[in-house]
């Protein structure tokens, strides 16, 4: 009877193993040798796909940045409703793969998801009117926020311990030890609330643009 064959080792399970590392383990996690190990082959069979760690880590990131929707771009949604629904995809990817955002926030490199997500936003601003350094700059700042919020929780940075928020040393932290059993409701409202800051300023700008234009 012929043994069962392996799985044949491709980008797609390499990465994919890798995501998972990474999403449970962190960045440290991933290494050649183990993902060997988890994959079930020799680790020179790896560099048929991947030269070094650093290209493993650098697909991943981009399996991340194609998971962002980008169809709000492309069905006619007026700017500020499109930055909006883009910004939610994005974190909503960020925040079920956390650890990788150190990687993403390199800047797209050579990435191909990531690339096509800056060329969306970019090409989606200068149709709609923003001069192209301003577009450019939308896409920054928007990056800028979103990837911040991913980072880290700020409800989830306040122990639990109210001991911890001395009235005499913090007069205006008594319910701190409170945050961090809200933390989805907190930092949810929190990004909710920056973010409508953020289009609010830029529709404010987007208002001067028509004067200038014809002055």
């Amino acid at each position: 009877m012929a043994r069962p064959r392996k799985p044949l080792l491709s980008t797609d399970r390499i990465v994919s193993t890798a995501r998972a590392l990474v999403d449970a383990e962190g960045l440290a996690a991933v290494s050649t040798r183990r993902l060997a190990a988890e994959l079930g082959v020799s680790g020179p069979s790896l560099y048929n796909h991947f030269r070094t760690k650093d290209e493993i880590l650098e697909a991943v990131a981009d399996s991340v940045s194609a998971q962002v929707d980008l169809s709000m771009f492309e069905d006619g949604r007026q700017w500020r409703t499109a930055l909006r629904d883009w910004a939610v995809s994005y974190r909503a990817a960020l925040r079920d793969h956390p650890n990788i955002v150190p990687v993403l926030a390199r800047g797209p490199g050579r990435r191909p998801a990531a690339l096509r997500l800056a060329d969306a936003v970019y090409g989606a601003m200068v149709d709609a009117g923003w001069l192209p350094a301003q577009a450019t700059s939308i896409g920054a700042l928007m990056r800028y926020f979103i990837m911040g919020s991913a980072l880290g929780s700020f409800a989830g940075g306040f122990v639990d311990d109210q001991s911890a928020y001395d009235p005499a040393d913090y007069p205006h932290l008594g319910q701190a030890h409170l945050l961090a059993d809200q933390q989805e409701k907190i930092d949810e409202r929190a990004f909710e609330t920056g973010l409508t800051a953020l289009l609010d300023g830029l529709a404010q700008q987007y208002a001067r643009l028509a004067p200038e234009s014809e002055s």
